[in-house]
């Protein structure tokens, strides 16, 4: 990428996004190990962004998002689990991390801007799914309602269904 501009907000040097790539590679390298879903399809990047979204915001300290894999896993479990807000909890650290961007003045940040673009595509595309038939997204720990109808189908935001294809990955993972 080449700076933002030239009236020296990049600092003369490249804005690359190396906190959110190294999250998405994060991402990327564990739904492949688990094999869930074709890679290249919607669900998979459902699945890569949804888990991407969590590695990146997870690491509060404008790191390289998640350099310390082994360590953060086990977070990462927790944030994906059934019954976590995981829609409110991610919303609330874009917002906070926005509101540190306004606050520092130093210019767009690449990372948030892709993070915010997974964001909103995660909550504005809707996959056609199984309809699992209770109103919660569907997780494999979440509680198993009797009969499911195999065939029918519902439409569902992105990040419902990348949001167990994360977990999956990250207990496959390990």
């Amino acid at each position: 990428m080449q700076p933002e501009s030239t009236n020296g907000t990049s600092g003369g040097r490249l804005a690359v996004p190396m906190a959110w790539l190294c999250a998405e590679y994060i991402a990327d390298e564990m739904l492949r190990a688990g094999a869930l879903v074709q890679g290249g399809s919607l669900e998979y990047r459902a699945g890569r962004q949804t888990l991407a979204l969590t590695i990146y915001l997870c690491d509060s300290a404008d790191e390289l998002a998640g350099v310390r894999v082994v360590s953060r896993i086990d977070e990462w479990l927790s944030l994906t689990s059934y019954g976590h807000p995981w829609q409110e909890w991610a919303q609330e650290r874009l917002t906070a991390r926005q509101e540190r961007e306004r606050d520092l003045d130093e210019g767009a940040d690449p990372d948030l801007a892709l993070a915010l673009d997974a964001w909103r595509w995660l909550r504005q595309t809707e996959l056609l799914a199984a309809d699992l038939g209770d109103s919660e997204p569907w997780h494999p720990a979440g509680p198993q309602s009797g009969a499911v109808d195999e065939y029918a189908e519902i439409w569902t935001p992105a990040w419902q269904l990348g949001l167990p294809l994360s977990h999956l990955a990250i207990h496959l993972f390990c």
